[in-house]
C-alpha cells in the first residue's frame, strides 16, 4: 500500500477524483481548499516566517538535506503517485531529481557582496528574506518543479504556500508531506484548490513573491492580479523552442539526441523542442532518421518501466495535440508517422509524429504542441532560419546543431531565448540559472542567482 497516497487522499465525498493518466481510473481523491482555508495558510506562513529566518542559512540547509534524505527514503512511493497522476515512466526519478535539486539549493553558497571599502567606509549588499512566498505549479513535473520553487524560497529564509495543477495534486501534497515532517508548523504548507483559490492566491496582499510555471496566458493573469500588491514575481512561462540544424551535420550523430530533446517527457516539457529548420542538403536524411525512431519508441502507461512514452496528461491537452496535427495535415503537410491516437494503449495515448513539408503559419509550428509531435522545417539559408526561429512571441530556449562548435556559437549569438543550447536541447542543471525571453516570461531560477531572486537587497553601510 502507498502510504505517501493514503496521509493526502480524502474520502470521496470529502474530496475531488484524481484520475491516473494512462487509464483515466480514480487515483484518489485530492482535498478542495476554500479561498478561508488559502487565508487561513498565508496567515500561518506570516507568523511563521521571522522565526524561519532567524534560524539562519546552516540550519535551514541541514533541514533541507535532512528532507531530501527523506525525499530519497520514499522516493518509490512518491513516484508511484506521479506515475499515477501525470502518466510518465519514471516517477520515481523525478522524486529522486528533486531529492538532488533540494541538496543543490541548500549548498549553493551566497555571501554578501562588499560594494565599496576604502578604509574608512564599507558599503555591503546583503539578500534577506522577502516574507510569504507563493508557488503555482504545473502538471507536467508536479514534485520537481515544486522543489525548484520551494527549494531556494525556504533556503533564503521565507515561507511558502504552494499550490499544485488540479490535474496533479496530489503528488505535491505528497511531497509537501515529507517536508511538514521536518519543518516548524507554517512554514510550507499546499492548498489544493480550484482557478478561484490560485486567483486569490496570486492576488493575496499577504504575499511578497510569486513563482509560477505554466502557460503564458496563466502567467499574464497572474501578472494582472499582482498588480494591487505589488508581489515580486517569477515568470516560467510556455515556450516554442526552435532548433537550427546547420548544413554538414552528421546526422547519425545527433538524431537520438534530437528525438528526445523533442519527445521527452511525450513532448510535455516547456523547454522541449517544438520546431526543427534543417537545411536543404540533410533534410530528407533527418527527417528519415526521427521517423524511425518515433516509429521505434517505446511508448505505454508508465508503471511499465520499459516504455519510454506515455499518455498525453489531460483530455484538454490531447485536444490540443490533436487539433494540430489535422491543421497540418489539411494544410497538405506530409505526416511522415503518427499522426493519430494510439487508443489501444488507453484513451489519452497519441503516437509520437513527424511532421515534414510544413512551413511557418502552420498551427503546429506557431503554436506550442506540449505533446508528442515535432514538425521538420526545411530552410536554404541560415539568416533566413534564424529570422524564423526568432519569429514567436516567446523565447524559453533554442538549440543549434552542427559539426562546427564555434559555427555554432555564432548562430547561437543571433537567437532570442533565455538559453540557447549546442548540440543538445532541453538539458537544466541547479547551478546554471534558467529563465525565458518574450512572452516566456522573466526572471532567473537556479543556482545564486535564483536565490537571490527569492531575497530583498539591503545595502548597509558604515
Amino acid at each position: 500500500m502507498n502510504t505517501l497516497l493514503s496521509k493526502v487522499s480524502v474520502a470521496e465525498d470529502r474530496g475531488r477524483p484524481v484520475l491516473d493518466a494512462a487509464t483515466r481510473e480514480v487515483v484518489g481523491h485530492a482535498p478542495v481548499h476554500t479561498v478561508d482555508q488559502l487565508n487561513t495558510a498565508i496567515a500561518a506562513a506570516a507568523a511563521a516566517q521571522p522565526n524561519w529566518a532567524a534560524l539562519g542559512h546552516a540550519e535551514r540547509s541541514r533541514l533541507l538535506h535532512a528532507i531530501a534524505d527523506d525525499i530519497d527514503a520514499h522516493a518509490a512511493e512518491l513516484g508511484e503517485i506521479i506515475t499515477h497522476e501525470q502518466g510518465k515512466a519514471g516517477g520515481e526519478g523525478e522524486a529522486h531529481g528533486a531529492a538532488h535539486w533540494l541538496r543543490a539549493a541548500a549548498d549553493t553558497v551566497l555571501e554578501p557582496q562588499v560594494l565599496h571599502d576604502d578604509g574608512t567606509s564599507r558599503a555591503e549588499l546583503h539578500h534577506v528574506p522577502l516574507g510569504v512566498v507563493a508557488s503555482i505549479g504545473p502538471w507536467n513535473f508536479p514534485v520537481m518543479i515544486a522543489v525548484w520553487h520551494v527549494a531556494p524560497a525556504l533556503r533564503m529564509g521565507n515561507t511558502v504556500v504552494l499550490k499544485p495543477s488540479e490535474n496533479t495534486p496530489l503528488s505535491v501534497l505528497a511531497l509537501a508531506e515529507i517536508f511538514r515532517r521536518h519543518l516548524p508548523e507554517g512554514v510550507l504548507t499546499a492548498v489544493s484548490g480550484d482557478r478561484e483559490v490560485g486567483a486569490a492566491l496570486a492576488a493575496h496582499p499577504g504575499v511578497a513573491k510569486i513563482v509560477f510555471t505554466g502557460s503564458t496566458a496563466t502567467g499574464r493573469r497572474i501578472v494582472e492580479s499582482s498588480a494591487s500588491n505589488l508581489a515580486r514575481l517569477t515568470l516560467e512561462l510556455g515556450g516554442n523552442d526552435a532548433g537550427i540544424v546547420l548544413p554538414g551535420t552528421d546526422v547519425d550523430a545527433i538524431a537520438d539526441k534530437l528525438f528526445w530533446a523533442a519527445f521527452m517527457n511525450t513532448g510535455q516539457v516547456c523547454a522541449a523542442l517544438k520546431r526543427l529548420y534543417v537545411h536543404e542538403s540533410i533534410y530528407p536524411d533527418v527527417v528519415e532518421a526521427l521517423a524511425e525512431r518515433a516509429e521505434k519508441a517505446p511508448m505505454g502507461p508508465g508503471r511499465d518501466k520499459a516504455n519510454r512514452l506515455g499518455p498525453v496528461q489531460n483530455p484538454a491537452q490531447f485536444e490540443i495535440v490533436s487539433r494540430l496535427v489535422e491543421d497540418a495535415r489539411e494544410r497538405g503537410a506530409r505526416i511522415v508517422t503518427g499522426g493519430a491516437a494510439a487508443a489501444e494503449l488507453g484513451p489519452l495515448f497519441y503516437r509520437p509524429t513527424i511532421i515534414a513539408d510544413v512551413d511557418d503559419g502552420a498551427a503546429v509550428v506557431d503554436e506550442e504542441q506540449f505533446g508528442p509531435v515535432l514538425p521538420v522545417l526545411r530552410y536554404t539559408d541560415v539568416d533566413d532560419a534564424v529570422r524564423r526561429a526568432n519569429n514567436t512571441e516567446q523565447g524559453l530556449g533554442a538549440s543549434v546543431w552542427s559539426a562546427d562548435p564555434d559555427e555554432a556559437a555564432a548562430v547561437a549569438q543571433r537567437l532570442e531565448a533565455g538559453t540557447v543550447w549546442i548540440n543538445q536541447h532541453g538539458g537544466v542543471d541547479p547551478a546554471i540559472p534558467f529563465g525565458g525571453t518574450k512572452a516566456s516570461g522573466y526572471g532567473l531560477e537556479f543556482g545564486v542567482e535564483g536565490l537571490k531572486a527569492m531575497a530583498a537587497t539591503k545595502v548597509i553601510r558604515r
